[in-house]
This record gives structure tokens, sequence and C-alpha cells, in this order.
């Protein structure tokens, strides 16, 4: 176990004092997706690409069993199976891999971008996409793009998905001079929608995303574009946009009604506008906000909290539930810490809280049962163990698939987690 110090960002950005939280660091048997899964919202959000990943059939199931597809639905993305031929070296992996693309954009004639998403098979095969998607864009430009990079369980957790997928269209994006802000995470189109109209209200009128709803529709980079992150486990990317020159806003994350303020804030302090010429923009939103958490506030305020490492989410969900939810925090888990993009988060956690990097599931599994908390925030694969054990829960998996940004969701982010203690309640003889 040892201590961190909160960074001088994160104290100026409190205003207090250095404090030390307690972070232990763990290394063992891990229970998580692999960032395979990110597929599932990032073919929703880019309706003209397709994610092709290149893996065994193991891979194939997951992809399909996260997405809920029906066996009859055409979705955007498919999987180049790897046969026993291909991981025994006895056929040309590349040449299958050509001859499964070329079916596929005859196929699917729509497809503009083609990302080739590497998979633990072919990363033990040393299957060189990087290279097969060079050859495959020469090849079909300019009607088709191809793009890779990997969702391997081997080297990403669940969210790290999206996290390379954007990194490796960071070196597609146009440059510019002109001033811009760039909102970079995948987001629902109606939140996105939400607070781009709040950013158009302040005067800020060149704002971009990234992604894109329209994958050739590239967002511009370059030294006067400023990095505001929807997500916090992009980490890859965001250094990726600073390597282009871009400027990163240190802020907290659009969760709850006070992390989209202080998120809004940052931006437009970037921008050189004055907090008080900002707030009157923002109250009514804030105040339908705080009206919405209010309904559940009674619910979860005093109730203990213990989040195991999953969607790297934890950490601003942690402040969002002890600040505005009065949830007691037991112990924060989260994959990874990034404390660059992680201090604004960090700053606002009560001093006491314990927070655990990376997992030993075991370990970490009998410090839940003797902190018996009212509720648990875990992964499907710990989720029925813990509920057969009398335990509330809460599947992180949800957290990333539902709109929970901005004001007008902060209710329903605390929904999410007053419903299982409801639930439980109800069952409860």
């Amino acid at each position: 176990m040892a201590l961190i110090q909160q960074s001088d960002a994160a104290l100026q950005a409190s205003g207090g004092c250095a404090q030390p939280l307690t972070l232990l660091r763990e290394r063992g048997q891990r229970e998580v997706f692999c960032g395979l899964t990110s597929i599932v919202w990032l073919h929703r959000r880019m309706p003209d690409a397709f994610f092709l990943v290149v893996g065994s059939r193991t891979c194939a199931h997951l992809v399909q069993s996260a997405a809920g597809v029906m066996i009859f639905a055409e979705p955007r993305f498919g999987t180049a199976i790897l046969g026993e031929r291909d991981l025994a070296g006895l056929a040309d992996a590349n040449d299958e891999l050509d001859r499964v693309v070329e079916q596929l954009l005859e196929r699917r004639p729509e497809i503009r971008t083609l990302f080739l998403v590497g998979s633990c098979p072919s990363e033990v095969i040393k299957l060189d996409l990087a290279n097969a998607a060079q050859r495959l864009s020469r090849r079909h430009l300019p009607r088709v793009r191809v793009v890779s990079y990997s969702g391997s369980g081997i080297e990403t957790t669940f969210t790290q998905g999206e996290d390379n997928a954007l990194a490796a269209m960071v070196p597609l994006l146009p440059h510019s001079e002109e001033e811009s802000l760039l909102l970079v995470g995948t987001m629902a189109d109606q939140v996105e929608d939400q607070l781009c109209r709040l950013f158009s209200q302040l005067g800020l009128s060149r704002v971009h995303t990234l992604p894109p709803r329209c994958s050739t529709d590239l967002p511009p980079v370059g030294p006067n574009t400023r990095i505001l992150l929807c997500q916090p486990y992009l980490s890859a990317t965001a250094r990726a946009l600073q390597g282009r020159g871009a400027q990163l806003v240190a802020a907290p994350y659009p969760l709850g009604v006070e992390g989209t303020t202080a998120w809004i804030q940052a931006a437009a302090g970037a921008f050189g506008l004055a907090a008080n010429a900002v707030q009157p923009h923002l109250e009514a939103a804030r105040q339908r906000g705080h009206q919405a958490v209010a309904r559940y506030r009674d619910q979860l305020e005093g109730k203990r909290l213990f989040l195991l490492p999953d969607s790297q989410l934890e950490i601003p969900l942690a402040r969002f539930l002890h600040q505005e939810c009065g949830m007691v925090l037991q112990e924060v888990g989260t994959p990874y810490l990034d404390r660059l993009l992680m201090a604004a988060e960090l700053a606002q956690l009560p001093t006491t809280t314990t927070i655990s990097e990376g997992q030993h599931v075991d370990r970490q599994l009998e410090r839940v049962r003797a902190a018996r908390p009212d509720l648990v925030v875990c992964g499907l694969g710990l989720a029925n163990p813990l509920e057969a054990e009398g335990m509330a829960t809460k599947w992180s998996i949800e957290l990333v698939f539902s709109p929970i940004q901005g004001y007008e969701q902060a209710g329903d982010l605390a929904e999410l987690f007053a419903r299982p203690l409801a639930r439980r309640q109800r069952l409860h003889f």
C-alpha cells in the first residue's frame, strides 16, 4: 500500500492543502471485458463505419452477446475468423484478410471507414494489422479508408478499445489554425446536442466532436484547439492530440450537476470567459438537474458504496455519488489511474478515500465481504455471485451504454444507483 499526494492542478482546483489519498496498487487476476466490447457503442456512433474484428469465434460471440444483436440483424461489425490453418501458419493470414475485406466491401457499399480490430489471437500470431490497413487503404481509397487498432484483452481493458480507436484516428485529422473546442469521447447524440447548445449560448460556435457522427467528417486540430474530454479513459487519445499541438483543458467529467458545471466552466475559461458571465446561462439547467437528483438522495444518502475496477468511470462516479447523493465511499477501484486526467476528480474526493489501481480479484472480494457495503458497482462476472451473498450490485457496463452525462441526465444517473437498492428492499422479507 502506498500514499499519493494530490497534484498541484488538483489542489488549485480544490483550493485546499495537500491531503493524502490512500492508493492500493494490485496486480493479479482481473475480472473485466476486453476492449472489443467498445465496438458496441462506437458502431452506433458512426453509421458509415464498420468494425472488423480479426479474431476467433470466441471474439465473435463476445461482441454479439454484448450488443444483444438478434441473429437476423445486420450490424456494422463482424469477425474475420482466424482458423486453425491461420493460427498454425499454414495459410497466409494477410491473403485471407484481403479476401474477407473484398467480400465485405462488395456486400456493404455504404462503408466509408473500415476499422481492423486486433484481438488476442491476432496478437499471438503477430499479424501486422497496421501494415494491412495501409495496404488496404491504398487499394480502396478514396471510397474507403482502412484504420487499425487493438482491442485485445492482452493489451486492453473494457473501455480502452475506444481510446485506441480514437487514437488511431488522430493522425487522419486535418490541420487547422482556427480557434476551436474539440469534445473527445463518445456520448449519446441527444446528450451531445444538449451540451453543444449550452456552448453555443456561451458564444462558442466552433465546437467539434471526436468521434464524429460521420466517420469521414473528421474534426480539424491544431495549436488553437482546446481538448475537452467527455470520458475519463482516453489517455492515449489525449496525448496523441497534444502531439498534434492541441491544448488539454483540465476539468472534472460531466457526470452530475456539479461535474457538468465545472466541465463547462473549464472550457469557457480556456476561451477567456469569466465564471460570472457563464453562470446565468447554466442556472436553469442546474436547477432542473438538482431537482432531478433530489428525488433519489433520500434513498442513497448514507449508503455505503464499493466500486470494483471495470470501466474507468469509477472515480468520477464516486465523486458524483459522494458529493451530490451523500453516499459513503468505502473503496474506489479503477483499472488504471491516469493522474493527469483524474487530477480535478481526485481533488474532490474525501481524503479518507481508498483508491485501488489494478485488480487482484480474490483479495478485493475479501475486502468487499469484510466491508459489507450497501451497493457494489462491478462487472457482470461478479454481480450474480455477490447478489447470491446478499449484496446489491450495479453493473458497470450499464453505465457505459447509458446516456449519463450532462444536466438533463443527472437524475437518471442517480436513479441507476437507487434502483438496485430499491429492488433489494422489495425483496427483503
